[in-house]
């Protein structure tokens, strides 16, 4: 497959992620209040002061009184911009902006880049030595090889924090990870196992490094590169680091030192490994191919000749994948959390133990939707955790820091292990979490979804990153000249996007769609004519027969029309699920939590009966998500202070809730500092909830619709939705003038395995 086959978007939409709203994809966000002339003094002067002589007085007290804890640089001066080669400092920004983004994403790690324009070793050093006091913890990367070797060991003796240059370690850590457990089911033991590596940069000799320190005979290991295989006594093309690993053999090819070898590593360039290579390894060899974009030799190719082969590669859509974001957010949320001085190899040892024995572990739900459907048990598929894996954060760092504790590197030892793990677990992001439960989840089972407004430039872009992401088929319902005039508009071939468009007026199942119309329609008041011109000329009509009809299993509208009438048009042809409540479910994903809001879209100004049916329904719908639903009935009165006609309505129908038998927890009426916050409800000591809502019941639409709104306008908060339920359908109406992200959301959550309004 080729760069351009796997992109799931157009280099427009590259350029227009990292550009808008803001440039990059990082910013500086205040932990502290700053609204008063009090905060402001406490913040700078003069209360600034204090934490300085504290801090002047006793230096570790930087970790007590500010950000250094948590705070890590990623450092590159752009010599080795992955797979890109040496194009300078600043263009590697927008790589170290992302890595910094995968710290705070996977290990709740604040990073910030820092992008030094040299390639002297001798001045990176001196640079990252004089700043390195701002820092718990310094990761190189994108430094090219051998200069990464010198930088990083001499910081890590001038520094007291973790100095780990990722590119050499992070690789070492996963392939070591997806070893330990490759010889598990192989039943070979490490330090009897031939091991060949292609490829001794700063990946490879790193692998080796720590391959060797875990139990792998010296004399069982041959490194090969570009020139041949590193011998005792050669002399060309040889450096400091390589002769390292120079052993004593009369083979100079790697065909020679593949021959009969336990494992093969890969760290070098496609093509470099041959099947015939592969057919002379040992039984039940274990490849790792791990060149990037491309590995040195496909899985298929491999097991075609050798079935009995464990392979992993660097790629996400192959099984076993070595992904370095299974290591370095929680090498250092282990390091940083017991303040150490530096990752040693006991700790990396720790780190890929940890990994492989996660990987034995029964498989939860969000790992199975991340493996697209592929069969989850720990075997020769699945030897190393997916990214995704909700644990990785709890079950990781612990082993970390304890490797640290024990080799005398922390300065601040975890007493209560437990305790920790529980801490860890706390840190999870739900809003990422959530958005990969869903997509994972239609990864494992794709979907045909049509998109009735195709001809809008937005959703021809969303329809490409869901078809291409792998999510399902797209359908775009447009006339074919105006689709393909803005698919090139986009930047996308018509020819070769691989888009379906269906034209109403053209496709041959419009006869059908009529007859199932007018069948529906012809007793309110609507003739056979009116329903043909409906099917011909409103593409929701046209679209939500498609899905009627099961030609589609889900729909997106609602772009380029106001919700309410995408609605009317929808509900023409599709009918509510039986027991259902249509109505609108906002998410609200911010700061750590997950809140679903409700109604945002239908009933203007609910009555009891309508408050309980859409609780019963969010309360459904949430427990298909994954969640346990809580909910919350919003009110300005708190338990009957002060009294008013909507808070009369809300008690109602708590009291219509007390006489049912439901499955749900539910208190009210409240507002949301009260459902929110477990310190005030301190005064209610009567309240049913366990623990914060989840579900907000709105009293009136106009409620949820602008506190929604507001949430998402003043930024910090994802919003998704609203998410249309209770249709026995799936269809989904995106915001009027939705972006291409919101448009592809509600094209997943369509798509998602069980229909919206469906019982469990």
């Amino acid at each position: 497959m080729s760069d351009a086959e796997r992109k799931t978007f157009t280099d427009a939409e590259a350029l227009a992620f990292h550009r808008y709203p803001t440039p990059g994809k990082i910013a500086i966000v205040p932990t502290k209040p700053m609204a008063t002339q009090r905060d402001l003094s406490l913040a700078y002067s003069p209360g600034v002061a204090v934490p300085v002589h504290a801090i002047a007085a006793d230096p570790d007290m930087a970790y007590e009184y500010t950000s250094k804890g948590n705070l890590v640089a990623v450092i590159s001066n752009g010599t080795a911009i992955l797979g890109l080669g040496d194009l300078g400092a600043l263009a590697s920004k927008p790589v170290m902006e992302g890595k910094s983004v995968l710290f705070k994403r996977f290990g709740d790690v604040d990073s910030i880049d820092i992008e030094v324009t040299s390639k002297d070793p001798d001045e990176i050093i001196t640079v990252v030595k004089n700043i390195g006091v701002t820092f718990g913890g310094i990761n190189l990367e994108d430094i090219k090889s051998p200069e990464c070797f010198r930088i990083e060991t001499e910081l890590q003796e001038l520094l007291d924090i973790p100095v780990f240059h990722d590119d050499q370690h992070g690789t070492a850590i996963i392939c070591a990870a997806g070893l330990i457990n490759a010889c598990h089911i192989t039943g070979k033991k490490l330090e009897d196992v031939k091991v060949v590596l292609n490829g001794p940069g700063a990946a490879g000799i790193a692998s080796l490094e720590l391959i060797k320190a875990m139990g792998v005979h010296p004399a069982n290991v041959i490194a090969v590169d570009s020139k041949g295989v590193l011998y005792e006594g050669r002399t060309e093309g040889m450096n400091q680091w390589k002769s390292a690993h120079a052993v004593k053999t009369d083979k100079r090819t790697l065909a020679e030192a593949v021959a009969g070898a336990d494992v093969l590593l890969g760290l070098s360039a496609k093509g470099a490994f041959t099947p015939e290579m592969i057919a002379s390894m040992a039984p039940n060899p274990v490849i790792f191919a791990m060149a990037n974009p491309d590995p040195e030799i496909t899985p298929e190719e491999v097991h075609a000749v050798r079935p009995d082969a464990i392979m992993g590669t660097g790629r996400s859509d192959y099984p076993n994948q070595v992904n370095n974001v299974l290591g370095f957010p929680y090498i250092f949320r282990g390091a940083l959390d017991v303040r150490a001085r530096r990752v040693n190899h006991e700790m990396k040892i720790a780190c890929a133990q940890a990994l492989a024995m996660l990987a034995r572990e029964d498989v939860p739900d969000e790992v199975a939707a991340a493996y697209h459907g592929r069969q989850l048990k720990f075997g020769p598929q699945y030897i190393i955790p997916s990214a995704f894996d909700p644990r990785l954060i709890w079950y990781v760092p612990p082993f970390v820091a304890q490797a640290a504790m024990d080799t005398g590197v922390a300065r601040k030892p975890i007493a209560d292990m437990d305790a920790y793990r529980a801490g860890l677990a706390q840190r999870l992001d739900p809003t990422a979490g959530f958005l990969q439960k869903i997509s994972g989840a239609v990864l494992a089972n794709p979907k045909r979804i049509v998109f009735a407004e195709g001809e809008d430039p937005s959703v021809i872009r969303a329809a490409y990153a869901f078809q291409t992401g792998g999510y399902g088929k797209a359908i775009l319902c447009g006339r074919e000249n105006l689709v393909h005039e803005n698919m090139k508009l986009v930047g996308l071939d018509p020819e070769t996007a691989g888009l379906e468009i269906v034209n109403a007026r053209l496709s041959d199942r419009n006869p059908d769609y009529v007859d199932a119309l007018y069948a529906r329609l012809q007793r309110q008041g609507y003739l056979k004519r009116d329903v043909q011109r409906l099917i011909n000329q409103d593409r929701n009509s046209f679209a939500a027969s498609m899905v009627t009809l099961g030609e589609a299993d889900g729909m997106v509208t609602g772009v380029t029309r106001s919700f309410d009438q995408a609605l009317e048009e929808v509900l023409r042809v599709v009918d509510p699920a039986p027991g259902g409540r249509i109505m609108g479910m906002s998410v609200v994903l911010a700061k750590g939590r997950t809140i679903f809001v409700a109604d945002t879209n239908v009933t203007e100004l609910p009555e009891a009966e309508e408050l309980v049916e859409i609780a019963c329904e969010a309360a459904r719908a949430v427990r298909r998500l994954g969640f346990k639903p809580r909910v919350a009935f919003m009110s300005y009165s708190t338990f009957g202070n002060p009294m008013g006609l909507r808070s009369e309505k809300v008690r109602e129908a708590v009291a219509m809730l007390d006489e049912m038998d439901v499955d749900f927890e539910y208190e009210g009426e409240m507002p949301p500092e009260l459902a929110l916050d477990p310190e005030r409800r301190a005064n209610y000591p009567f309240m049913r909830l366990t623990d914060s809502a989840n579900i907000l019941v709105m009293p009136a639409i106009h409620a949820a619709s602008i506190s929604t709104k507001l949430v998402q306008s003043l930024g910090g908060a994802t919003v998704i939705g609203p998410v249309l339920l209770g249709l026995s359908k799936s269809i989904q109406i995106a915001p009027l003038s939705a972006s291409v992200s919101k448009i592809l959301n509600m094209a997943m959550m369509a798509a998602y395995d069980q229909p919206v309004g469906d019982e469990e």
